[in-house]
């Protein structure tokens, strides 16, 4: 989650039409769309903004040919007043009268838009009636209970509102994995393409594959002689904001969403993960914040070192320098050299004068008598030792997936047929798809989204259909027919037993967070390790329920359930835990991940998917697969088709 800072419209750095870009214009449209909600204006000038936005997002067409063959208001939801603001933008670099609109909205109400659950009307409520303008402000409010009583409130939301700040406090800054790599990614390719720069690389946590990234970190190899002419490029590449800082070997920037092509809002989402981080105003406001970047101009010749060294973690940074010393030599960010040697000189002299070459990382592990370590494993979680003993793990790459068993269909809350979805999931190469709608217990927004009891039987024999035709058609291809079922308050599963034990697997995973969150860590795990013991029971589904930057999970002592888990698998038993590979909850954490797999918990790598594009969010929970540790034959994705359907029968019988 980042904060989001107060809004101004974009100022042109071209000297020609058209002087600004399709996603600049898009993203004022959603930002003004949001504005004239904040200032109470009309409900259709509202929408029409708001419409234009998602119209234009779909958009193939460049918009300035458009203008010229004077068909822009022959899109659909693009009228005739933001067909002319889209003009004057494009041909005169101006804005009509938007930068009055820009100015009568307080910075704070902008920051507030960062606190899950909170939506432009109810901060406007907040504002009219109470006068808060910061989030500072509104923190003060919620603590002193002034919020609950206003209409539509109540000590509930009140409590959320206080669980958001802190949330936001603790994100600040920070941005989830997809986002971060996103940014990180298209940054690193522009800065690569720049004239001089020998070699570019991302470094830093999107390097390491936290769940949530920081400041982004890039270190360019380049000679002392294009230093300057490398600088001056830098601070030039459409999408910087703003130009923090420009020593002799860093550059620090801010970079907007304008980097890279509009990113539209996900509308793959299921209801709780919208619900959690604020719904629609989230969905808008996602891709249009910005993030932070410094780029390190290093020589060539100790490009390696950097890398290793802004890579990180911290704590394996510490560790690396001890193991140099323990070897007689000392590491910094420049090379590693015998400590007798290096006699007064220190930093980059040191290393110049009396440095060990190293063209890649792995030449500085060998130095030190280790095995290179992925950059996922750099927490000092045991990767040291490890390197040192030559006994790290051969991490899973995501070619090795050969299918996913959590992944929903119009028969629950998903957008897609069961073809489709089988569809998408064969042009993966995938060998099998496990489909597990909702159980009919699931209610968001005062209906019920699941599956009813007596229409379960009806999907399977459209699952049998479809795998019959492709075994006579000779397509090595499968559905499996599971279910995702709650666990219930009391730690029952929804669907009677005999619904679920005609299932090829059972997802279960808590939706109704509230008495979940409410209690005890105790209670909580006593009810969980109830519902993982019923003998129908596959694999646990977003384990704790959390959602990153929207919600911690609800208490639980995790290592407590994996290691009863593992004691039913002991016994025969199928019990697996579930990676949601949701981009948004990446739970099971990866901290987690390598306790699993001492206790003998097999793991599957689900990506939640609620339409056909949601299936290749497992990428991400192969990153934090990897991170936790794990190998191929940890994760039950990786066997093939007719494997993973004989290990259900196995784990059921």
């Amino acid at each position: 989650m980042a904060m989001i800072h107060g809004w101004s419209l974009p100022r042109t750095r071209r000297e020609e039409p058209p002087l600004f870009s399709k996603s600049q214009v898009i993203s004022v449209l959603e930002q003004v769309g949001i504005l004239l909600q904040l200032v109470g204006a009309n409900p259709f000038r509202i929408r029409a903004y708001e419409n234009a936005a998602r119209t234009l997002s779909g958009h193939e067409s460049d918009l300035w040919s458009e203008i010229e063959a004077g068909t822009l208001t022959d899109i659909k939801g693009v009228g005739k007043g933001i067909a002319g603001l889209i003009s004057e933008a494009l041909s005169e670099g101006t804005w009509g009268d938007l930068e009055s609109l820009y100015e009568r909205v307080p910075r704070g109400l902008i920051e507030m838009l960062g606190v899950p659950g909170l939506g432009p009307k109810r901060i406007k409520q907040f504002y009219d009636e109470l006068g808060i303008e910061s989030v500072a402000e509104l923190q003060s409010a919620a603590e002193e209970g002034a919020l609950a009583s206003l209409p539509r409130m109540g000590k509930k939301m009140e409590e959320k509102i206080i669980e958001g700040i802190n949330l936001l406090a603790r994100f600040t800054g920070r941005r989830r994995l997809d986002i971060g790599l996103m940014y990180g990614e298209a940054f690193e390719s522009r800065v690569a393409t720049i004239s001089g720069v020998q070699r570019a690389q991302l470094a830093g946590s999107a390097r390491r594959r936290k769940e949530s990234i920081g400041d982004l970190d890039v270190v360019a190899a380049v000679n002392l002689e294009d230093a300057q002419d490398v600088m001056e490029a830098l601070i030039s590449i459409p999408g910087v904001a703003e130009v923090k800082g420009a020593g002799d070997s860093k550059v620090s920037l801010i970079l907007e969403s304008t980097l890279f092509d509009h990113h539209a809002p996900s509308t793959t989402l299921d209801g709780s993960v919208l619900s959690a981080l604020g719904g629609d105003a989230w969905e808008e406001l996602e891709a249009n914040s910005t993030i932070d970047a410094q780029v390190r101009l290093v020589p060539p010749h100790v490009f390696a070192y950097t890398m290793a060294y802004f890579t990180g973690s911290k704590e394996h940074n510490v560790r690396m320098r001890q193991r140099a010393l323990d070897l007689g030599l000392r590491l910094n960010e420049f090379g590693l050299f015998p400590v007798d040697a290096a006699g007064d000189s220190k930093g980059y002299e040191a290393a110049k004068e009396h440095g060990l070459p190293a063209s890649e990382e792995s030449d500085i592990y060998t130095h030190l008598g280790m095995k290179w370590v992925p950059p996922e494993l750099r927490e000092d979680t045991g990767e040291i030792e490890a390197a040192m003993s030559d006994n790290l793990p051969d991490l899973i790459e995501p070619a090795q997936v050969n299918g996913a068993l959590h992944n929903h269909t119009t028969a629950s809350d998903g957008t897609a047929t069961l073809e489709e979805m089988a569809e998408a999931a064969m042009n993966l190469n995938w060998q099998f798809l496990g489909i597990a709608d909702h159980s009919e217990a699931l209610n968001i927004g005062g209906r019920s989204i699941g599956i009813p009891n007596e229409e379960v039987a009806e999907q399977g024999e459209e699952i049998r259909v479809l795998n019959e035709k492709w075994v006579d058609s000779g397509v090595d291809f499968r559905l499996l027919h599971g279910s995702e079922c709650d666990i219930l308050a009391d730690g029952k599963l929804d669907y009677p037993e005999n619904v679920r034990r005609n299932l090829s697997h059972v997802v279960g995973s808590v939706h109704a967070l509230g008495s979940w969150r409410n209690r005890d860590e105790i209670e909580n795990t006593e009810m969980l390790i109830r519902a993982i013991e019923d003998p129908t029971f596959t694999i646990l589904g977003h384990p704790t329920g959390r959602i990153i930057g929207g919600r911690d999970g609800f208490p639980v002592d995790m290592h407590a359930v994996l290691r009863r888990m593992g004691e039913l698998n002991q016994e025969g038993a199928l019990k697996a835990c579930e990676i949601n590979a949701s981009p948004y909850r990446l739970d099971l954490d990866w901290r987690l991940c390598k306790y699993a797999k001492t206790q003998g918990v097999p793991i599957v790598i689900n990506p939640d998917a609620h339409a056909p594009q949601g299936l290749s969010d497992v990428w991400f929970g192969v990153q934090i697969a990897r991170k936790g540790w794990l190998e191929s034959n940890d994760i039950l994705n990786c066997l093939t088709g007719a494997e993973i359907e004989q290990r259900m029968i196995e784990g059921r019988s």
